[in-house]
């Protein structure tokens, strides 16, 4: 086993309250492999109880460039190995998708193929101005996987959506920005740091609530106001009866700083 074949495709490690998932295959852009979709969903199942936000990073000048091509090309059966390779990331993606804490990216360089559906899943996005966002999947002959179509299609709208992929075109930051693909713009040389604050700060929050109201604002594009209504009353119901609202409430009254970590 060379040096590079051991080395872990994902770091993690617990800074305070935040559990952060780093990928680490720097010299290939972060790449899609099998094992670094295994090393994903297990970095999201290990995640300690005791944190109250993940943060996802990617070391290197690039995020992610999406799925090793290479692997693709060299497969015996590229169907069979393309379609294992989607069904893995997916799992990523549900991981993130129904994570019980929020989930916080930083992403920089290039954001491509499959790891377009990846920040699409992530609760909030703080994105360096000079990173370019390219589905890329026609550029290689394939349809998008990783929830790609489905993040783009719900951020930009169906028209801009199938422009964006059929022409093989690509996003600068801002326009991600702009379209609400991503949340926050900062300068390249800040991007770690305020990612980091960023995750800090949703950590010190009602991490419980903010769950409640990700689910609230996901459901909200494919139903009527009659079931959101619905839904809205429950939701915050929980939420009032939940330790989280009681401490929230308290503190108002009390004209303090609330202390949710501790409720």
């Amino acid at each position: 086993m060379t040096g590079s074949d051991a080395r872990p495709p994902v770091l993690t490690g617990v800074d305070g309250d935040v559990w952060r998932i780093t990928l680490d295959r720097p010299d290939s852009g972060n790449s899609l492999t099998p094992a670094l979709a295994a090393a994903l969903t297990a970095a999201f199942a290990d995640r300690p109880e005791q944190t109250r936000t993940v943060l996802l990073l990617g070391n290197g000048p690039r995020f992610c460039v999406g799925g090793d091509v290479h692997g693709f090309a060299d497969a015996d059966d590229p169907g069979a190995f393309v379609g294992r390779l989607a069904h893995d990331w997916h799992e990523v993606i549900r991981r993130v998708l129904y994570c019980p804490v929020p989930v916080v990216a930083g992403v920089q360089g290039a954001v491509a193929g499959a790891a377009v559906g990846l920040i699409g899943a992530c609760d909030l996005v703080v994105c360096a101005r000079s990173t370019k966002i390219r589905p890329a999947y026609g550029s290689i002959g394939l349809s998008p996987d990783g929830g790609s179509s489905w993040a783009l299609a719900r951020a930009l709208g169906a028209p801009r959506a199938l422009e964006l992929m059929l022409t093989n075109g690509s996003l600068s930051a801002s326009e991600a920005h702009l379209f609400g693909l991503v949340g926050r713009l900062v300068e390249d040389d800040l991007l770690r740091e305020s990612a980091v604050a960023l995750a800090h700060e949703i950590a010190a929050g009602p991490v419980r609530a903010m769950v409640r109201t990700r689910s609230l604002v996901r459901r909200a594009a494919t139903r009527t106001l009659d079931e959101q209504l619905d839904d809205e009353a429950q939701l915050i119901s929980e939420s009032a009866a939940d330790p989280e609202g009681i401490e929230g409430v308290r503190a108002f009254v009390e004209k303090r700083i609330p202390d949710f970590r501790n409720a």
